[in-house]
C-alpha cells in the first residue's frame, strides 16, 4: 500500500496539473470503489475549479470553488496517470472513450482499470486507475471536514509539530510494541509498514519494545524516543525526496518509479548483512500482526 512519501508524491504532482484548472467532465466507469461514490459525485465535481490538493495522513483532498473537498485514497494498487493535451488528441481524437478507456497506453491493462477520469479545460485529463479496486473516493462540504468519518480520527502529521515530548503523551502506558504503536494511525499518521522497520533500525529500537518504556516514570520522553522521533521524520523526508518506493503497482503521476527501495536498510533485505556501520549482524523477520517486520537483532535492542 502506497504510505506518506508515496502520496505526498503523488499530491505534488497532481497540485502541479490541476490548481487552477477547472474541471469540464468526470467519466465514472464504475458506481464504487471500495465504498459507492457519493450521489452525483461526477455532476457535483464538473464545472468546478481546483483551488488547492492537501493530503491528510494518506489521503489526497482537492479543495474546490464551490466549498466542496474531493477525498481520494489510493488503497493497495490506485494511481493518477496526467494526459497531456497532446496526448488526449493523439489516444482519443473523436472524443469517445466514455464507455471504455482509450488511455490504456499509458495506464496499463488495456484501460480496463481505468475507473475514473477528469476532463480539465487545458484539454489535460488525469485517470485514475485501481486493479484492486481498493482505494475511496468521497465528496463532502469543506466546513465538515473535522468530522468527517475517514478523518476525524487521525493523530498528528509527522512534520507538523509532532516531537518526542507529543509522542510521550500519547503512548502513556501503551504496552503494546513500539513497531504496533507506530503504525496505528491515531498516534501519527503516514508511517507505513516500510517505513516503521527503516526508523526503527535507524533508531536501534526493536520493534517488539513495549511502547511504554521508551516514556520516563514522569511521562518525559527517554533519549530513545526522541531519537526515534527524529528518524520517523528523516527516513519520510529521505522517501520523498526521492519520490517514495517501488513497491507492487505504485508509481508516480508521471509514470516514474520511486527509488527509495534502494535504500533500503532492513526492509525485505531477510538474511541480509545488517548496513549499519560497525555492525556484523544479520538481518532477520518476524510477524506482528500478520505483517513483515524486519530487524537486526545485533544493534536494535
Amino acid at each position: 500500500m502506497p504510505e506518506l512519501p508515496e502520496v505526498e508524491t503523488v499530491r505534488a504532482g497532481l497540485e502541479q496539473a490541476w490548481v487552477g484548472r477547472s474541471i469540464e467532465q468526470v467519466i465514472l466507469r464504475r458506481t464504487d470503489l471500495r465504498f459507492p461514490f457519493p450521489e452525483r459525485m461526477a455532476e457535483t465535481l464538473t464545472g468546478q475549479t481546483v483551488l488547492a490538493v492537501r493530503r491528510r495522513a494518506k489521503y489526497l483532498l482537492v479543495d474546490l470553488s464551490e466549498g466542496q473537498v474531493f477525498l481520494s485514497h489510493l488503497g493497495m494498487s490506485g494511481r493518477y496517470t496526467l494526459v497531456t493535451p497532446a496526448e488526449v488528441t493523439r489516444l482519443n481524437p473523436s472524443g469517445d472513450g466514455v464507455e471504455r478507456s482509450v488511455f490504456g497506453e499509458l495506464t496499463g491493462f488495456d484501460g480496463r482499470h481505468d475507473h475514473m477520469e477528469f476532463r480539465f479545460d487545458d484539454g489535460s485529463a488525469s485517470v485514475y486507475t485501481d486493479p484492486r479496486r481498493f482505494g475511496i473516493a468521497d465528496l463532502f462540504e469543506r466546513a465538515e471536514e473535522p468530522v468527517q468519518s475517514l478523518l476525524e480520527h487521525l493523530g498528528p502529521e509527522p512534520f507538523a509539530g509532532w516531537n518526542s515530548t507529543i509522542a510521550a503523551e500519547r503512548i502513556g502506558a501503551k504496552r503494546s510494541a513500539i513497531k504496533i504503536t507506530l503504525l496505528d494511525q491515531r498516534f501519527v499518521v503516514g508511517v507505513g509498514n516500510i517505513y516503521a522497520c527503516e526508523a526503527l533500525h535507524r533508531s536501534g529500537i526493536s520493534p517488539t519494545t513495549p511502547s511504554n518504556t521508551l516514556v520516563r516514570k514522569n511521562g518525559k520522553p527517554t533519549k530513545k524516543l526522541e531519537r526515534l522521533v527524529e528518524e520517523v521524520k528523516a527516513v519520510l523526508e529521505a522517501a520523498i525526496a526521492v519520490g517514495g518506493s517501488t513497491l507492487n503497482d505504485f508509481a508516480a503521476v508521471d509514470g516514474t518509479l520511486g527509488y527509495f527501495g534502494h535504500h533500503f536498510q532492513v526492509y525485505d533485505r531477510e538474511d541480509g548483512p545488517c548496513l549499519k556501520e560497525g555492525c556484523n549482524g544479520t538481518i532477520e523477520r518476524i510477524v506482528q500482526s500478520n505483517r513483515s517486520t524486519f530487524l537486526c537483532p545485533r544493534c536494535q535492542k
